[in-house]
Parts: structure tokens; C-alpha cells; sequence
């Protein structure tokens, strides 16, 4: 199948995710992870973009957003970019920090609720914790004690 313009795609509730460049872990460390949940969370809000769920994990991270697709693209290029950079200058390197550009599924109001369970329940799959609230890198707009 061939690419599909996001411009194309409806307003609504998207399933973002996006994985670090080669075999790079763009949010290795704690404060890595931390900043990131706190600049996806400001970049999102300043481009008014609502967050249901996002989980951070060391390598990639995933989202369920909320809102018109221009907003949406906006708010991850902000994120991203700013990210990139304070990433890189951090270790003092350049270059690459993501892979590619996001990848997003349209996500259906009715199923809103399942994806974000499947997004917060990522560190449990990937065997770094029992239970959802003890991943302290996961926001969801529904509270973490309910999934």
C-alpha cells in the first residue's frame, strides 16, 4: 500500500509512536524518560492537543493524542526536535535522535480506552515492572489506577 498523507487523515484520536535512530535509546536514563513525558506533555498542551495515555520507554515511546492532524504534526515536530537537541547536546553529539518520522494509527472513540491500555501496559510486557502505576514514566489523562 502505498503512503498515506497524514494531512489526509480525519481529526480525532491517533495512536503515535516513534523508536530511537539505529540502535540508539533516546531516553536511556531516568532523566531522559522524564523529560521527555514533560516536554510531550508541554508540547502537546501548547498546541492544543490532548493526551489520553503516553508511556516512555527507553528506546521508543507511545501516545494516544487527541486532536486535529496539523495540531498533532506540529506539536511532534516541536517535541522531537527540541528533544533532539537537548538530547545531543548532552552527550555532545549530533545528528539523528529518531529513526523516522512518527508513525500513527487512526484510533476509534470506542477502542480510545483498550489502545490506552495497551500503550501503559508496555513496560509490563517488556518485563520492567508488575504492575502499570510503578512505571513512573506513563501519564494517563484517566489516572494509572484504573488500567
Amino acid at each position: 500500500m502505498g503512503y498515506i498523507r497524514r494531512s489526509s487523515l480525519p481529526d480525532g484520536y491517533f495512536h503515535i509512536w516513534i523508536r530511537g535512530d539505529r540502535e540508539l535509546a533516546p531516553f536511556e536514563t531516568p532523566d531522559d524518560r522524564t523529560a521527555a513525558l514533560a516536554m510531550l506533555l508541554r508540547a502537546c498542551d501548547r498546541f492544543e492537543v490532548d493526551v489520553e495515555a503516553a508511556t516512555i520507554m527507553s528506546t521508543h515511546y507511545h501516545a494516544i493524542l487527541l486532536g486535529a492532524t496539523a495540531r498533532l504534526s506540529a506539536a511532534l515536530q516541536w517535541f522531537h526536535s527540541r528533544y533532539a537537541r537537548a538530547f545531543n547536546r548532552r552527550r555532545s553529539r549530533f545528528g539523528h535522535v529518531f529513526a523516522e518520522r512518527f508513525a500513527c494509527k487512526t484510533v476509534e472513540e470506542d477502542q480510545v480506552y483498550d489502545r490506552c491500555g495497551y500503550v501503559l501496559a508496555n513496560p509490563i510486557k517488556a518485563g520492567l515492572c508488575d504492575q502499570i502505576q510503578e512505571w513512573p514514566w506513563s501519564y494517563s489523562k484517566y489516572g494509572l489506577e484504573r488500567f
